[in-house]
């Protein structure tokens, strides 16, 4: 179904001459926390080094433009877990942080909702554990690993900076910073030089675009123009010249990329009570990572639709309605152009990405929050069932299901033939003659049992 867009273009940020020319060119063609804040800790001098026209990167969902697409990786036949650890303890709504592997794939850094931070080898040996002072609810955004080093914000408001072989934390930029965040829920992107963040706050419910400086973790721009308190990561779009970030709002917010100028907003259909003296409503949230492909932007939203935008001017080219509300980040094959995601309604969908018309549907028993993947012949998505589903990418037949102790909301993320993923814990409140249970969501590494 086809809805009209709303755009605005009231633009703010600093003009960048080298970016203006780029984008006329893209155009013609088509162990434990640190003290002190940023800019006030004594930084090793190997960090200048390492992050010097490096572009030795992992990020979360595959890279700048989030596509969960991993097409030289292969998903075995029938899997068995090799290893696993319990990570998360917090009962929360929110996707659990995913696994991130470092650009050599020696370690795989995973990180907890009680503010702690683990690198592990593949074959399951504890590196080192960092404990942060994100203790409350701890880190649902995932890491983006540059060299040797790992950044990651924390639900204490507070971004970290960390060296991947010994767990040091290198510098944390305080809340204080960062203009007193609530919490960093996004997952840092890293281009050329630069980490772009998303920050969110309370009273009034707002949130920020960041940009910081990678060695020192000093701000060096920043957007406060979001409203609702946001989740989603900033996704970079280099050939059409985007970032962009969806918020609580149900309003998708994009920039001009390199030069951070506000080029336009969409809102989806927002129906809920007034917030904030009115100046947002709710029923249109959008809390998964938009992908990015082709000049094109694929997204879900609470109002239950599936939007595909024109990134140039964001209009809308197709909207696909779900039979519940959509928060999940999709995965997008850019060789058969089929976008993959999944649904509250218990169900993952393979779509046209051009037309949004649905391919094939397969039930997986209970809601899909978490990232999909896809792989060369599979797409991978975790479910409120407690199981972690492989499906063949073609059909959607089931080639095979995990099960787990809690609901599978990270990314499965595939390596050299090894799946890591988190899950949530699992909290079970008894009548009055038994006692509440809980069992710590745990992480695992799956491999082939043939």
């Amino acid at each position: 179904m086809q809805r009209p867009n709303n755009s605005a273009a009231s633009e703010t940020g600093r003009d960048r001459g080298a970016g203006c020319s780029r984008r006329r060119l893209l155009a013609a063609s088509g162990a434990t926390a640190a003290t002190g804040l940023a800019g006030c800790v004594d930084l090793p001098s190997t960090l200048d080094r390492r992050l010097e026209g490096s572009e030795d990167v992992s990020l979360f969902h595959g890279g700048l433009r989030r596509l969960g697409y991993y097409p030289d990786e292969t998903v075995p036949d029938s899997v068995a877990v090799n290893w696993e650890f319990p990570l998360n303890y917090v009962e929360h709504t929110a996707a659990k942080s995913s696994p991130v592997p470092t650009p050599d794939g020696e370690t795989i850094v995973f990180a907890g909702d009680t503010g702690w931070l683990y690198g592990y080898t593949p074959g399951g040996e504890l590196r080192w554990s960092t404990r942060t002072g994100a203790t409350d609810l701890g880190f649902h955004g995932s890491a983006a690993v540059v060299g040797d080093t790992a950044y990651i914000g924390g639900y204490d408001g507070d971004l970290y900076a960390l060296d991947v072989d010994t767990g040091e934390i290198v510098w944390r930029t305080r809340s204080a910073d960062l203009d007193g965040a609530l919490a960093i829920g996004s997952s840092p992107a890293y281009h050329d030089g630069s980490l772009y963040v998303v920050s969110e706050y309370g009273s009034p419910s707002t949130g920020t675009l960041w940009e910081i400086d990678p060695n020192t973790g000093e701000p060096t721009w920043k957007d406060d123009r979001m409203w609702g308190q946001p989740h989603p990561s900033p996704t970079i779009d280099l050939e059409a010249g985007r970032i962009l970030a969806g918020s609580n709002d149900g309003v998708l917010y994009c920039w001009e990329y390199p030069s951070l100028e506000f080029r336009w907003e969409f809102q989806a259909e927002a129906d809920g009570e007034e917030r904030e003296g009115g100046a947002f409503r709710a029923g249109a949230e959008i809390k998964g990572t938009l992908a990015a492909h082709d000049g094109y932007g694929y997204f879900g939203s609470w109002d239950d639709n599936f939007y595909c935008l024109d990134l140039e001017d964001g209009s809308q080219e197709w909207a696909f309605e779900a039979g519940r509300s959509i928060m999940s980040n999709p995965a997008v094959d850019v060789e058969t152009d089929i976008v993959y995601m999944g649904s509250d309604d218990g169900f993952v969908y393979a779509l046209d990405a051009a037309s949004g018309e649905e391919i094939w549907s397969t039930d997986v028993d209970g809601r899909v929050i978490g990232a999909l993947t896809v792989t060369a012949e599979t797409v991978l998505a975790g479910s409120y069932d407690s199981h972690l589903y492989a499906l063949d990418k073609e059909t959607g037949d089931r080639n095979w299901r995990v099960e787990n102790r809690g609901r599978v909301t990270s990314a499965p993320v595939p390596v050299d033939g090894r799946i890591y993923y988190a899950e949530r814990a699992v909290v079970s409140t008894g009548d009055e003659n038994e006692e509440t249970t809980e069992v710590p969501g745990h992480a695992y590494c799956l491999v082939s049992d043939e």
